[in-house]
Parts: C-alpha cells; structure tokens; sequence
C-alpha cells in the first residue's frame, strides 16, 4: 500500500512542527506529562518509534487531554498502519478542541479513509476544507481526497460484476507471478515470475524471468522457461505484439550500475529493451535506444497492434526514488526509428502516478493504473477511449470491487475483450502473487475485434515468400498499416468492428492481391477469425486478378470514390514494370437483358481505363472490353454466386 494519497512526507512535515515546540506553550500544564511528551519526541525524532510511542502514552496516562500527545501518537500509529488506534487519538484530540490543529481533520479522514470508512472520511475532508489559511499544496491534496472519498462512497453502492479465477498451477507457482501479456490470437501467454535467489549469496537477491504457456483446447499447458531472451538481469514488464514474434520488456540496473547480462548496456534505472522469434527461438535482448530510453526511469512498455506505437512509463530519478511517472507515446517512422516520445494526455497524466499502461489492441482503448484521479484509494486502474479526432477520452474508473483501497495495476485485457488479467496475492493461492482472470463488466470493455491470420505464398511453385501487405480503412484512407510478412509469409493483423477495410499484398515480379472485410454492418466474431492462404502470381502472360476493391453501384458505371484506393495500385504496378501490358475486362451475372449487360460490363472496365489513362500512363500499354455474362466463375445459382460473378479484372497481355 503506498498510504493511498496520503503523502508520508506531509506526515512527518506535520510531526517536525509539533515537536519543534518549546517548553511552556503545550496545552498541558503536567509537568511529568510534559516530560514523557519531550522524550518521546527526541526518542521520535532518532527513529525509534517504539520508544516514542511507549512515552506518548505514558504521557496521555497522566494528562488524558493533552492534545499534542493525541495527535502525535496518533501519526506514530499512522505510518505504522495501525488505523484504528490513529483514528481513536485524532477522535480524541479533536474533542478536546477543535480547532487545536485543524490538520487532525484532515489525518483523522485518511485515516478512515484507509479503513474504508468513506462517508466519515467524506465529511472530516469537507471539515477541514473549510477552514482558512491552509496551505496550497496540502489543499491541493484534500482536494484531491475528498473527490476519492465521495466516488469511493458511491462506487461501494453500486458495485460491478467480479468475480477473480485463478489460472490454475500451469501458470501460478509457489513464487510470484505478475506483468502478463499475450499475443493477438491469444494462443500464447507470457508472464514475470520472480525467484528468490538468497540462498545463492550473490548481490543480486531476486531473479526476474519470462516464462511462456501456450493455449491449446482452450487450455494453457505448462508454462515453460522462455531461452533466449532471460538472463541473469532481471527481465519484467512483457508487451507482445500482436503475432507474439515481438516482445519489448524492461530491464534495470543492479547495485553496481550495470543490467546484470553480458552485452546488455543501459542508459538509466530502468530501460526498455526488445527480442525477436525467428524459427521458435527468442533472440538475445536489444535496448531499444534512444530516444526512448534516458538516464530517467523507463518501464512497461505496450506495442499497439498496428506495429506503429509504443507506449511507456518514464519516472523522474530524485533522492526520494521515482517521482512524476507519466505515460508516453512514440511512434515508428517509415525507416523504422521512433519519434522523440510525448506525453499521452493531460486527461491522462496527471501530477501524480501514472503506471501501468496496456492499449488494448483495438488501438482504440487504453488502460493504466493512477493515483491522481477520483478512484478507491492508492493506484486505481481505468480505461480511456480514443475520440474521433485522435485525442483520449475523459477516464473511466474500473469500478468497485476491480479496484479497491489497495493499489491495483498491471492490468491486460484479452484480445476478445472478454477478460482481464492481473496478479494478487490472494488467499488460497500457490503462493506469492498469483495470476488471475476475470469476466470484464460490458461497460468498461474495448471495441470488438477480428483478426487475419494469413500465408503468402508463390502460385506457381507453392512456396512461402515474403511480403508487403497493407491495411487501408476504407472511411480513412490516409490511416493506413503497412508492414512486411516475416520470411516464411507469414503475417497477423487485427481488424476493429465498426470499420471497412481493404487488404492489399505487393512484391515486386508478382501481381497484387487485394481484398475487403467489410465490419461496419457485420457482427464481429472474434472466435471466427479470417485465415488466408493467399498466392501470388508471378507476372506471366495471359494471368488474371480479379479487382476486389473496384466498386459501382448497382446497373452502373461511375466509379465509388472507394475505388481510387485499388486504382492507384494498378497505377503503381504498371509504373514499377513499364513494360507491362494490361487489359480491363468488366463482367456481369445473367440477370436481365444480355445486350444491357454486355453494355454496362463495357462502360465499367472503360472506367477503369479511362482513370488510368489520367495518371499519365501510355494508352499504348492499356486496353479494356466488356465480357456481360459470358464468363462466370460460378454458376449463377445463387445470390451469392451472382454477386461473385459481377466483377473487374486486370489481364496481362505482355510484360
């Protein structure tokens, strides 16, 4: 617990006045009282609380209403979290007078606060709100406090649905796990367990390590020891990407100032490194350099799923540890080299704590844990959602009993928007911290969405060839993803419910591959994926593309402005081979007049044509003809074969 708002510093501020009183202003006139209150204060003020403690006591045994005794008992019971004996004595000191140390009021309300008795500590923080001549920051914190009390009160009135499970002894173990994280189709799941390395002798007393379960039947099996990337540093703090080849993690310094691992180098506390799978292996770690990481506190990173944005936590280095931690952004440029990172929002960020962050891969919802908005007590988590105009949202508290009067943090949000995951040392546990999930309540849940797991491949010798694909929301074009498929083909991408997208697959020597996944009026399963296995025609004469993302209304020829997306990649192909030689062809179903279709399959590949040709290409490499229904691909038996059989194609006529 880090005494939830209640600044220890403010404490023992508030204890040095009180002790600074000389002899003779104390509101007791017990000399013997006096005496006890005196050597508890130089017993206080050589930290031996015990001692302290024993003679303020003492003192109040002899003089019950001496108010300085009170109060300065009441704080020693404070920091050692014995609430209810603190609360007794600022009760007491504040009968014996009121208005003696107005600050009681505000001890008195953390007090209960911390004991959770939040209708009382509402009102002595309005209490104390209400007098003069406090001072700006301590206001500034009651302030503060009393917007925690009063959601605090009303948060326990109407809690939400929660109920933990414990993810059983394939994930948990007699140490501590904490920090999950988990790839996009949620097959694999990577977590911090912590060993306790005393009985070694060596300087560094914890082991930080990855360790790695994979999902199978719905079931994790046995988590593993992840090779290459755990060393004898301590590694925490995991993000996936979403196909799970890419993991960025922290590592930080031991005592001596360096990382722990052979050719692991750091720029501060803590830094943000990063490893690759390739063929089932992790490699050794990278610190991913600046100008993420800098001589302050770098730590828990989350990668969105788009490949573009890396969000962190950097803290202020100070003699009183890690101060100010805020939320950051950095963005991938299209060389790979991340932006100077920026805050996310002052919606978000606060002059308190920000921690924990997760964008949840709808790239759309982002959560964190704070401790400087109205919560339940120390860190609370909540979720922001990103407006229409890219900016975050006013934040949203998880509710009661997600977060409590304890800190709650290093939350994650499965891909389905289904569950939530977070480690607590909980009862009836394996011991230590344990990983456990939870049903996630409807109102605090990301966007659905979907995802696309393909294969590229040569059409003509079978085999798995890399890529480039691209996502283009159809609504925002210029919002594109684009990135390469790794050596074997392979490539994962999500898709967020809601939106039209159009896929695109290039290499140079093939013809594209397009497609669409149309979101926006269909219910997205998350359970029911799209899985391609997508060849790539290598250009030969007389091969054939169908043009996917070329649209028209209905009995027309006029060209959707969503077109121009798949236009200009036939502009680019022919650009990138100029001796390639096309053909347009526009073909219909076998509804209606056959003379009225042979016509309109006509007008619509002389559109494609026509827009071409005003790119600047030579009329010389293009042609067009309409085939009407001449040539179906499927028998038009169907609503649905017919619409297959309506289409525009590109043929190659020479390259």
């Amino acid at each position: 617990m880090k005494y939830c708002f209640v600044l220890i510093t403010f404490i023992l501020f508030h204890l040095q006045l009180l002790y600074a009183q000389p002899i003779g202003v104390y509101s007791s006139t017990n000399k013997k009282a006096i005496k006890f209150f005196e050597i508890g204060k130089n017993a206080f003020q050589e930290s031996k609380d015990e001692l302290a403690q024993k003679n303020l006591l003492k003192c109040l045994e002899l003089d019950s209403f001496f108010v300085e005794a009170h109060t300065a008992v009441s704080q020693i019971f404070f920091i050692k979290k014995d609430f209810k004996q603190s609360i007794k004595h600022l009760k007491k000191a504040i009968q014996i007078n009121p208005k003696f140390y107005t600050r009681n009021y505000f001890d008195l309300a953390c007090a209960q606060f911390l004991l959770e008795q939040y209708d009382d500590s509402k009102k002595n923080f309005e209490t104390f709100l209400s007098f003069n001549n406090i001072s700006p920051a301590l206001k500034t914190q009651a302030e503060l406090c009393f917007l925690k009390a009063n959601f605090a009160c009303n948060a326990i009135k109407n809690p939400v649905s929660f109920i933990l499970k414990n993810m059983g002894d394939k994930i948990n173990s007699d140490e501590d796990e904490y920090f999950p994280a988990i790839s996009g189709d949620e097959s694999t799941f990577v977590f911090t367990r912590k060993k306790n390395r005393q009985q070694l002798n060596t300087q560094q007393q914890n082991d930080e390590n990855f360790y790695v379960s994979e999902q199978i039947n719905y079931n994790w099996v046995l988590a593993e020891y992840m090779s290459g990337v755990n060393t004898i540093a301590n590694e925490g703090a995991p993000s996936l990407s979403t196909d799970g080849n890419t993991m960025f993690f922290a590592s930080c310094m031991e005592m001596d100032g360096t990382y722990g691992a052979p050719n692991r180098k750091g720029f501060g506390s803590c830094d943000i490194f990063y490893s690759q799978k390739y063929n089932g292996k992790w490699t050794p770690a990278v610190n991913i350099g600046a100008p993420i990481n800098t001589n302050n506190w770098e730590t828990q990173p989350s990668f969105s799923s788009d490949g573009k944005t890396l969000y962190f936590v950097r803290g202020i280095i100070s003699k009183e540890g890690i101060r100010n931690s805020d939320i950051y952004y950095s963005t991938l440029d299209e060389y790979g080299k991340f932006s100077i990172p920026q805050p996310v929002s002052t919606y978000i960020n606060t002059t308190y704590s920000e921690e924990s962050v997760f964008i949840h891969p709808d790239n759309q919802t982002l959560y964190f844990s704070s401790n400087g908005h109205p919560g339940m007590g120390g860190l609370d988590i909540y979720m922001s959602k990103k407006e229409v105009d890219g900016t975050w949202g006013k934040p949203i508290n998880l509710g009661y009993p997600i977060n409590t009067v304890n800190d709650e943090s290093s939350i994650l949000i499965s891909p389905n928007g289904q569950h939530g995951y977070f480690s607590s040392n909980k009862e009836k546990g394996f011991g230590g911290l344990d990983l456990y999930q939870f049903d996630l309540p409807d109102a605090i849940k990301p966007n659905k969405i979907t995802y696309i797991k393909g294969i590229v491949y040569n059409a003509i010798t079978k085999t798995n060839i890399e890529s480039t694909i691209e996502i283009i929301d159809i609504d925002q074009p210029l919002f594109s993803n684009k990135f390469t498929s790794n050596l074997n083909g392979f490539f994962f991408v999500t898709l967020t419910s809601g939106h039209n997208y159009i896929i695109s697959i290039t290499k140079n020597g093939y013809l594209f591959y397009s497609n669409h996944f149309l979101l926006k009026e269909t219910e997205t399963n998350f359970n029911e994926p799209y899985k391609l296995n997508i060849p790539l025609q290598p250009i030969q004469n007389g091969l054939t593309i169908e043009l996917k993302n070329v649209f028209f209304d209905i009995n027309k020829a006029d060209l959707k402005p969503t077109s121009m997306i798949e236009l200009n990649k036939i502009v680019t192909l022919l650009n990138n081979n100029p001796k390639l030689n096309v053909e347009f062809g526009g073909h219909t179903d076998n509804t209606g007049d056959k003379k009225i279709n042979l016509l309109l399959s006509t007008n619509r590949a002389k559109a494609v044509y026509d827009y071409i040709l005003t790119t600047g290409v030579d009329a010389k490499r293009l042609s067009y003809k309409g085939y009407g229904d001449t040539m179906p691909v499927i028998e038009n038996s169907t609503p649905e074969n017919k619409t297959k059989n309506r289409r525009t194609e590109l043929k190659v006529i020479s390259k």
